[in-house]
């Protein structure tokens, strides 16, 4: 089976699992937020070394975001958001081999990134705005459908599932649905459980133990668990301090069958990745 997608100029090849590294260029993400800010504005500076070093690293991926989508998020103009990631795209486009991913909602951000360099499009709300999944077509990238219970404002108040592997599963069968009807070929889609988005600890920790129930689908998975909430129900630790427990969730992550993990360590997890390409993958047990 071809486990390849064109993204734009590039080949995304998914015959092994990658990382996606995530560069934030917002003030108020719930790990890095304002890392690259100086002086009120984004330092392009800053964030040339910061995606050199994740490309050195390891990252076949960086995923840009102009928008915080942490629990309790305020949602930011379209133009304040356009003006952060177009600046962050054609800063890495012209300087790095490297496939951009758009982590956005918005069809106006993924129109115009498109045409400044990105090839792939990663959305934390499914495609589900109106007119996202028709930009998204008719950029002819391939794209990420997340699962989100809710909004970033509201998402982790009182999150309920009657089954979440269930739920989740129905809800990306009935955007595949979608996909199709928009024209969007299947080989060009990526599912996203959505870890942390509108779940409980409990239904994070339950989601990846069965992470390869939703291999059904016949879609690769992205996953993103990197520093994230979940951790801290089980270990006491900052955001930054999340690195060891990070990685090894990734690692769990890919033996369920991910084949994108999007995460801020990109040396860690890479490194891990590495022994774990090591392995002979079909020996017997």
């Amino acid at each position: 089976m071809d486990m390849s997608m064109q993204c734009g100029s590039r080949v995304l090849d998914l015959s092994q699992p990658v990382v996606m590294g995530i560069l934030n260029v917002t003030p108020d993400s719930f790990s890095d937020g304002g890392q690259l800010y100086r002086d009120g504005g984004l330092d392009v500076e800053a964030l040339v070394r910061r995606a050199d070093h994740m490309v050195a690293a390891g990252a076949v991926m960086l995923d840009i975001g102009g928008e915080s989508t942490r629990p309790g998020a305020q949602p930011v103009s379209e133009a304040e958001e356009l003006d952060r990631v177009l600046i962050a795209v054609d800063a890495v486009a012209s300087r790095f081999n490297v496939i951009i991913s758009i982590d956005s909602s918005s069809p106006s951000v993924m129109t115009e990134s498109a045409r400044l360099g990105a090839g792939f499009l990663n959305d934390v709300r499914g495609f589900l705005r109106p007119g996202a999944l028709e930009a998204a077509g008719e950029t002819g990238l391939p794209l990420c459908i997340m699962h989100m219970q809710g909004e970033p404002e509201s998402m982790q108040v009182d999150p309920r599932y009657e089954d979440v592997i269930s739920d989740i599963r129905l809800f990306f069968e009935q955007r595949l649905l979608a996909c199709k009807k928009a024209e969007i070929p299947a080989e060009r889609i990526v599912i996203d459980p959505g870890f942390g988005f509108g779940k409980t600890s409990a239904q994070n920790f339950m989601l990846l133990s069965r992470l390869t129930d939703l291999a059904v689908l016949g879609c690769p998975v992205l996953v993103g668990l990197s520093r994230k909430s979940l951790i801290a129900s089980v270990l006491d630790r900052s955001p930054a301090a999340r690195v060891f427990a990070s990685v090894g969730l990734a690692m769990v992550a890919v033996e369920r069958g991910a084949r994108i993990v999007r995460v801020h360590d990109v040396q860690a997890t890479a490194d891990a990745l590495a022994m774990w390409r090591a392995l002979p993958q079909d020996a017997d047990p």
